[in-house]
């Protein structure tokens, strides 16, 4: 059994997909628009979401992250949880860390802790919360 997390965005996934490339170097697996779904008769496509990602597959790191844009409500909301990160040293976790701040909030600066020597939380220019840490080995 596997837990993979899958984020919609409000129309910026392909931003998204552009940002954790660079500052996390995400290898894009797979990206579906909806332009490239077969025609469905029981649910018709709006021509407007023809460019939005349908899905897309990111691997980060060991892990994948799947997301997509959310055509199917109006709002998108990123409440009651947040990733987690696990960076191979201390240099790597702040890195990683200033990356995800660019054009986000810190919720929590970069700073040791009593279970880590490394740990911070930001939320992302998308929304996404996001917590930072190193193994407390590093």
């Amino acid at each position: 059994m596997e837990i993979q997390a899958y984020i919609f965005f409000d129309g910026r996934c392909e931003e998204a997909l552009s940002f954790y490339a660079d500052k996390l170097g995400a290898e894009l697996m797979l990206k579906m628009h909806y332009k490239d779904a077969p025609p469905d008769a029981n649910r018709p496509a709006d021509p407007k979401n023809d460019n939005m990602v349908m899905h897309a597959s990111v691997k980060i790191g060991s892990s994948i992250l799947m997301m997509s844009d959310n055509c199917m409500t109006d709002t998108v909301t990123h409440d009651g949880f947040k990733l987690s990160l696990t960076a191979n040293d201390l240099a790597h976790g702040e890195k990683l860390f200033n990356a995800l701040a660019e054009g986000g909030t810190v919720d929590m600066p970069w700073q040791a802790t009593f279970w880590s020597k490394g740990f911070g939380m930001v939320t992302d220019k998308f929304g996404i919360g996001w917590m930072v840490t190193i193994p407390n080995a590093s």
